[in-house]
């Protein structure tokens, strides 16, 4: 699976099907601050990713 970084301005490759969470327990990072993308398509924590996905994690962004 390719994992595009984009707050890091990083590109990763995983090995094996994993969910959203278990994604960003691997990649350290905190599931309340970044949303995660597959295609035009927001993932929520439980969905299932294979081998060959590409998604694309981009931090939340607030402001009023």
């Amino acid at each position: 699976m390719k994992v595009r970084i984009r707050h890091q301005r990083r590109e990763v490759e995983l090995a094996g099907v994993r969910s959203v969470r278990e994604l960003l327990d691997r990649l350290q990072l905190n599931p309340e601050t970044v949303l995660v993308v597959r295609g035009s398509e927001l993932l929520t924590r439980d969905a299932r990713l294979g081998e060959d996905d590409e998604v694309e994690i981009r931090p939340v962004v607030s402001g009023g």
